[in-house]
């Protein structure tokens, strides 16, 4: 009874605030969602600039536009700028737009001020998320594809597994009967297979092949066309290197049938077709084996810059919510001046 006369006697005032102080709630969502709109808004300006500015300092010209390594850490930078801008926005208007409260000690005001540049920051922080993945994320997304296509087209192509290619080689050739069609790397390798060395003096076999063959038979019923021939035996042996490349050897009686085939065709002895079947084979399988090892470089080069774009992320991200809270503060400062 004493203390509620002592109250009365302090006047009306100090009871309202005091019913206020624990009556009310704490959080201002209105100021909160006020600076959450704006520093969303502000980040997504800020991240449509960077990405125009970062795709006029490229070029898929060699020599041409900033390397990879500046594009980078500009990248980074401009991450963390617009974070720091973006939240500090956002924190200074949920500070500074909150109701201002009376009877309140100090340090009570300075952590809800602190709790409201925080909460202004991480809902800024969701939506720009959610508008990132909608449409906005797909125009932002699509370009980007655009400009790794043209800085990292080699990489690209040179990412295909090899035996993942030598399978659809494979099935390519068997289905079509044509291993030279689409004008693979596999058609250029077996097509070596079968020229002719103009160098060399023509041997019997060679000189029967280019002797002017007899008319065309008029029977069409058992007549088959040259190229018939030419593409199943091409394809064949498409087969036969597709499965010792799968295997990582050719074995002998594929390598002796092969040079058959060759020796035919060419007019090459015995011994000089299969020296040059295990020739060309070593070259396709060295080219395999670089171009596997391009695909790993350039899935390991990925994998870094993914985890250094991730941890990036997460400090720029820190810094934002530091920044928010702390604007938060000043603005609440200036509010209750």
């Amino acid at each position: 009874m004493a203390l509620y006369e002592n109250r009365a006697l302090a006047g009306a005032p100090a009871d309202i605030d005091v019913l206020h102080d624990t009556a009310g709630s704490g959080v201002s969502w209105g100021a909160i969602f006020a600076g959450a709109v704006g520093a969303a808004a502000l980040s997504l300006i800020l991240l449509l600039l960077g990405t125009g500015l970062g795709f006029s300092s490229v070029s898929p010209w060699a020599g041409d536009g900033a390397s990879a390594k500046a594009i980078g850490w500009s990248a980074i930078a401009w991450l963390t700028f617009t974070q720091i801008a973006a939240s500090g926005l956002g924190g200074y208007l949920a500070g500074r737009l909150r109701s201002k409260w009376a009877g309140l000690h100090t340090d009570e005001v300075y952590f809800r001020d602190t709790a409201h540049g925080f909460l202004a920051w991480g809902v800024a922080t969701l939506v720009t998320a959610a508008m990132l993945t909608s449409a906005i994320g797909s125009i932002v997304g699509a370009g980007a594809k655009a400009g790794a296509s043209l800085a990292g087209g080699a990489a690209a192509t040179a990412a295909v597994p090899a035996a993942g290619a030598m399978g659809a080689l494979g099935s390519a050739g068997a289905a079509s009967g044509d291993a030279s069609s689409g004008g693979s790397s596999m058609s250029y390798f077996i097509d070596s297979l079968f020229r002719r060395d103009v160098t060399a003096a023509p041997t019997d076999g060679a000189q029967a092949a280019v002797t002017p063959a007899s008319p065309p038979s008029t029977d069409t019923t058992t007549a088959r066309p040259a190229s018939t021939d030419t593409a199943a035996m091409t394809a064949e042996v498409t087969r036969i290197f597709v499965n010792a490349l799968r295997t990582g050897s050719l074995p002998q009686d594929d390598g002796r049938y092969v040079a058959r085939q060759v020796a035919d065709r060419t007019g090459m002895s015995q011994a000089d077709a299969e020296k040059r079947v295990n020739d060309v084979f070593a070259k396709t399988q060295a080219t395999l084996k670089d171009a596997e090892a391009k695909a790993r470089d350039a899935a390991d080069t990925a994998r870094k810059a993914s985890a250094y774009g991730a941890l990036w992320l997460f400090i720029s991200m820190l810094i934002g919510a530091f920044v928010a809270s702390l604007a938060a503060t000043y603005g609440g400062h200036r509010r209750d001046l």
